[in-house]
């Protein structure tokens, strides 16, 4: 069971001036039960590829496969893609809607047909899971904080109970703390069976936790590799706008002036090299 691109491209307002190619031939594959990042700059494409996931976008030319079901218009498994393929917006704002916390989280099983009786407990399960108050329950979504937004959003999509779950820049305005438990919660998820396709700008999140990366610039595919190679091919040829973390560059610098040490986000891994500590 799979999520697969084969030579997806998309081009927004074609024919017009304002005809823009955001994604030209971008395949990849990766399976439930795994982590798979797609990082890049502002313009990138990330977004649009994400949205070509579920069929909120279809494709112009290429192909979307989920669980071996096509994404193109009036496929009868289009209700079913969207139902496997959960996605977490990345402004909260654009995906609440709801008079309350509760029927926000209750709207997605409700349209799957989730019986009533059920909903309570979906509800609070996947209050759980994102880590939201229950005090929260009965307030207006769009009276949260910033960071309640965005875990009422991902609370919304976790309890249809997803197959697959792709975000769309998740940690932005998150704090350290809120950054380290939304990433527990997706390394928990991963593990439990879920799909997990993470849209960032941030490399260090990526390299830390990904199976797989892809890397797009000007929304061309630059590369797709596992996180070592991903890394080795960022520091030999540079993405404009993305910024290796801080332990690469100074593993990259380390290396460069005759240390014997390897090229790594992990500073576990530099030290021991350094200093002999494990």
């Amino acid at each position: 069971m799979s999520i697969k691109a084969v030579n997806l491209s998309h081009t927004y307002h074609p024919g017009t001036p304002l005809e823009t190619c955001a994604l030209k031939n971008i395949s990849f594959e990766f399976d439930r039960r795994t982590w798979f990042s797609v990082v890049g700059h502002t313009g990138s494409g990330k977004s649009t590829l994400a949205q070509h996931l579920n069929g909120l976008l279809l494709p112009m030319e290429g192909q979307v496969w989920v669980d071996g079901m096509e994404v193109k218009e009036k496929s009868r498994s289009l209700q079913e893609i969207r139902r496997k393929v959960g996605l977490v917006f990345q402004y909260p704002e654009q995906q609440l809607f709801a008079e309350t916390v509760y029927d926000e989280i209750a709207f997605a099983p409700r349209n799957w047909g989730v019986p009533e009786n059920e909903i309570p407990q979906r509800v609070n399960l996947a209050m759980e899971q994102a880590g939201l108050e229950k005090n929260c329950l009965k307030r207006s979504p769009f009276n949260l904080s910033g960071g309640e937004k965005r875990k009422a959003a991902i609370a919304s999509v976790l309890s249809s109970v997803p197959d697959y779950l792709v975000l769309d820049e998740p940690t932005a305005g998150l704090d350290s703390y809120s950054r380290k438990e939304l990433t527990s919660l997706l390394v928990r998820l991963r593990s439990e069976g879920m799909g997990i396709l993470l849209v960032t700008h941030d490399l260090d999140i990526a390299l830390q936790f990904s199976d797989s990366i892809l890397v797009l610039q000007g929304g061309t595919q630059v590369v797709w590799k596992k996180p070592q190679a991903v890394l080795e091919h960022l520091q030999a040829n540079p993405v404009p706008g993305l910024k290796l973390p801080d332990i690469a560059q100074l593993s990259a610098a380390l290396r460069e002036k005759g240390k014997n040490v390897p090229l790594t986000w992990q500073w576990k891994c530099l030290k021991t090299a350094l200093f002999g500590e494990k």
